[in-house]
């Protein structure tokens, strides 16, 4: 394989893990919509996995399994519970162990469906999730080509998705976040344009009013969809509030998630509301998880350099955010911006060349648009 097709499969890879913390499409369909215990439970186990209340969530999951074996809703919740309770999944191997354990019954699960009925709504989408689930394993475990063996078995449930919309709108999900990046990324990464004949043609402002339809029509991917809407609004579309817009409901619903939690307070200081973001700073401290290091100081940072401007404090809190390791895919960025608020502290001290140096560190890792404007504008 060579080295622009390999990248334009991590493309889809990429793509895929996308959808990897979505929730499976309004499972057990036909009984869901009769049985009002059932939807209910779902939605239970939904929201205490996204609150961080797994044991609760757990006790839910089981009942679920337990009534309806056949069905891969189930294990797909399971091993939502698992990415969301041990992030990073990789730094746990008896997590890890289950959590491919789970992908793997919800696969043969789907799979059967599939056997039964090809175009099956629900077969569809649960074989999709569970191969982009097993990819972000591979991804994780460091085995690039088995994670983009799975993107490319995932794709072509995600191309039989793209007529099912209006069957069951959990797809618009799925299907937005399609046509968004695959325009998206070979204008951010030209070296894959000529291999993106591979791929169904996209449409950028399509696929955002696609996971807008999303967030009000769909069931289980409703709070996923607002989280990647808010991604994309702060990664590409350089609009923190847009992002905010999307994350202040999450975080409202959901008050103990950390990461909707860290990615609206970082939305607020994108967007200069600084006395709100201090205010969330001792309810993100609080929070038991050490992925948050990075965060908790960068944020301290620029709210030193831009609220109080004090550069010697930013600057103290910007190389202890540098000190811990970055979590993919969630605190990488904000090594980036560690580095850029270090650029600017040493052009305002009048060190071109050290403010030099820390932009090219930044550019080196930074996905932000935003940012990397910044870091290529300096002279």
């Amino acid at each position: 394989m060579t080295r622009t097709k390999y990248r334009t499969y991590l493309f889809l890879f990429a793509l895929l893990a996308g959808v990897v913390s979505s929730l499976p499409a309004r499972p057990v369909q036909a009984q869901v919509l009769t049985d009002t215990v059932l939807h209910q439970t779902i939605l239970k186990a939904l929201d205490n996995i996204y609150n961080s209340d797994f044991a609760e969530a757990d006790v839910y999951i089981r009942q679920l399994r337990s009534r309806y074996p056949q069905h891969p809703a189930g294990p797909m919740l399971r091993a939502m519970q698992l990415y969301w309770q041990h992030i990073p999944l990789k730094d746990n191997k008896v997590a890890t162990a289950q959590y491919g354990q789970a992908c793997e019954q919800a696969l043969t699960l789907a799979r059967k469906r599939l056997e039964k009925d090809a175009d099956d709504p629900e077969g569809v989408f649960f074989a999709l999730t569970a191969h982009s689930y097993l990819a972000l394993k591979y991804h994780n475990d460091d085995e690039l080509m088995k994670a983009v063996n799975e993107a490319r078995r995932a794709y072509s449930y995600m191309k039989q998705g793209f007529e099912l919309t209006e069957k069951n709108p959990e797809f618009y999900f799925t299907t937005g976040l399609y046509n968004y990046y695959v325009e998206r990324y070979p204008m951010e990464n030209p070296i894959v344009k000529p291999m993106m004949w591979f791929f169904k043609s996209g449409n950028m402002p399509l696929g955002l009013r696609q996971m807008e339809a999303a967030t009000r029509r769909a069931t289980f991917t409703r709070h996923e969809t607002a989280y990647y809407l808010a991604n994309i609004y702060l990664q590409h579309e350089s609009s923190p509030t847009r992002a905010s817009a999307w994350l202040k409901p999450l975080v409202e619903r959901f008050p103990d998630n950390p990461v909707f939690l860290m990615r609206y307070t970082e939305s607020l200081l994108l967007n200069g509301q600084y006395d709100e973001a201090a205010r969330l700073m001792p309810r993100l401290k609080a929070m038991p998880r050490t992925f948050l290091n990075v965060p908790i100081q960068l944020f301290e940072g620029l709210l030193a350099e831009k609220d109080a401007k004090n550069d010697r404090d930013a600057g103290t809190h910007y190389q202890a955010a540098l000190r811990h390791t970055f979590v993919m895919p969630y605190t990488k960025e904000y090594h980036a911006m560690a580095y850029a608020g270090l650029a600017r502290i040493a052009a305002r001290a009048n060190n071109s060349s050290l403010a030099k140096s820390y932009y090219s560190k930044a550019l080196g890792i930074s996905e932000y648009k935003s940012l990397q404007r910044e870091a290529k504008a300096f002279k």
